[in-house]
């Protein structure tokens, strides 16, 4: 942009200007113009400067922010680690436990099929000796009873003869007392 202005500002300095002033101004105007590409020249190294400052700057804060990065890596990394192997422990003891678990229930539950084998071994031996106890019973009530039956018909067996002869020492009595004259049939109890 200075170039176009520097050429237009000449041009317009030649055509009013005369010839021995125009060498002075050329020259002066070679100077302004060299000045400004000078200038120029000078804007666009600082301007270089500040891209080269500013990209430093950024490649420093990319080289920190790698560094930042790798750290939290290499931490995550770490804790990653740390966590793995907290996690293998307590796999291997949660196996242990389960392990041990499964032999203390095997070991329970045989226990306590023995305990119900006993129980329904003991159980079908008081149930026999139970059936048995109560056909002894059975057979004792019914010996029972034939006897009690057999006792009472002799019983009544002999409470009949009792009374046959009570009337027969009765009727033997009245036969007596005849022939004593003397008794009387008050001296006698009725008969049954």
């Amino acid at each position: 942009m200075s170039a176009s202005k520097s050429s237009a500002r000449k041009r317009v300095s030649e055509r009013q200007i005369p010839k021995s002033e125009s060498k002075r101004r050329v020259s002066a105007a070679e100077d302004e113009f060299d000045a400004e590409i000078s200038d120029d020249i000078k804007g666009i190294m600082t301007a270089l400067k500040q891209i080269r400052e500013k990209a430093q700057q950024d490649g420093l804060k990319k080289k920190e922010e790698t560094i930042s990065r790798q750290s939290f890596a290499k931490a995550l990394s770490k804790s990653s680690k740390e966590c793995e192997n907290l996690l293998k422990n307590e796999t291997a003891k949660f196996q242990s436990i389960y392990d041990k678990f499964n032999k203390e229930k095997a070991t329970h539950l045989q226990s306590l099929k023995d305990t119900i084998s006993k129980y329904e071994e003991e159980k079908e031996r008081l149930f026999m000796r139970y059936e048995q106890l109560r056909k002894k019973e059975k057979s004792m009530i019914s010996e029972l009873e034939q006897d009690s039956t057999k006792r009472i018909a002799e019983l009544e067996e002999s409470l009949k003869k009792k009374k046959q002869d009570d009337k027969a020492f009765s009727f033997l009595r009245k036969t007596l007392g005849s022939f004593l004259d003397n008794a009387s049939d008050e001296d006698f109890p009725p008969d049954d």
